[in-house]
């Protein structure tokens, strides 16, 4: 399992350079449950990869593997990751699972992670949390690969936003000047996509057990029912005006 991660770590890092579609929803349960779910398609980015390697390359057992599975998060991390963690990261990864679909020859790489938070209290943890996890990932060294890009990206710059979270309201607002590291890190590979005419869609939707009462943010849609919130974008609008994510709900 663990070599699958890392075959799946490399893959995904390599194919940030190209194209992410990134989803990622929450789904509120009238018990006051949350359900997150970060989705990452990668299949568009695997079938450009495709055009880049060499016929010896992708003819290597690596590129043979097929998988459709799903594991727990803390579980996937190698050891050397797993020494790092806290008690509480501990528990936060092994309360989120990692599934992955993948078949490199026929231009599949899906990835989603997904948690189950128990109360508003624990889905505001792991939100501001989940970055850290994706730090330790950043640390860790590849053999023979060269890791500009990891699983901190995955997540989208999560780490950039702080949250409030109650039982009638989901707020987040974006640092700045988390933000601006943020690009720092990343910004020559957006441009490198954007230069390609590649975009790397970015939805949020968040899905309520009761009617929405407002919402603060203009690119949002709501449904007819006010139940269902969804925003659409791409790094390359996000980029140019962080505060397109800014979001207050208040909800029944």
């Amino acid at each position: 399992m663990k070599k699958l991660y890392m075959l799946c770590a490399v893959l995904t890092c390599l194919t940030l350079t190209s194209c992410v579609d990134i989803i990622e929803r929450y789904n509120f349960k009238a018990n006051g449950t949350c359900e997150v779910i970060y989705d990452f398609d990668m299949s568009k980015a695997v079938s450009i990869l495709h055009n880049l390697l060499s016929d010896s390359v992708m003819a290597t057992p690596q590129f043979a593997i097929a998988k459709d599975t799903v594991m727990n998060l803390y579980n996937a991390l190698p050891d050397s990751t797993q020494n790092k963690m806290t008690a509480n990261e501990v528990k936060l990864a092994q309360s989120s699972n990692l599934a992955i679909n993948m078949n490199l020859r026929q231009d599949l790489m899906k990835v989603s992670i997904k948690h189950q938070a128990a109360t508003p209290a624990d889905l505001e943890y792991y939100l501001q949390q989940m970055s850290k996890l994706a730090n330790y990932g950043s640390q860790e060294k590849r053999k023979g690969m060269s890791m500009d890009f990891t699983a901190q990206q995955l997540i989208a710059g999560q780490e950039c936003y702080s949250y409030q979270v109650t039982s009638s309201k989901f707020c987040r607002i974006i640092d700045k000047e988390k933000f601006n590291n943020f690009l720092k890190k990343t910004g020559s590979a957006f441009a490198a996509a954007k230069a390609l005419l590649i975009e790397t869609p970015y939805k949020v939707v968040l899905n309520f057990a009761k009617p929405v009462k407002k919402i603060d943010n203009k690119r949002a849609t709501l449904s007819a029912d006010r139940k269902q919130v969804i925003i659409q974008t791409n790094m390359d609008e996000l980029i140019k005006n962080p505060t397109l994510m800014n979001l207050q709900i208040d909800f029944e």
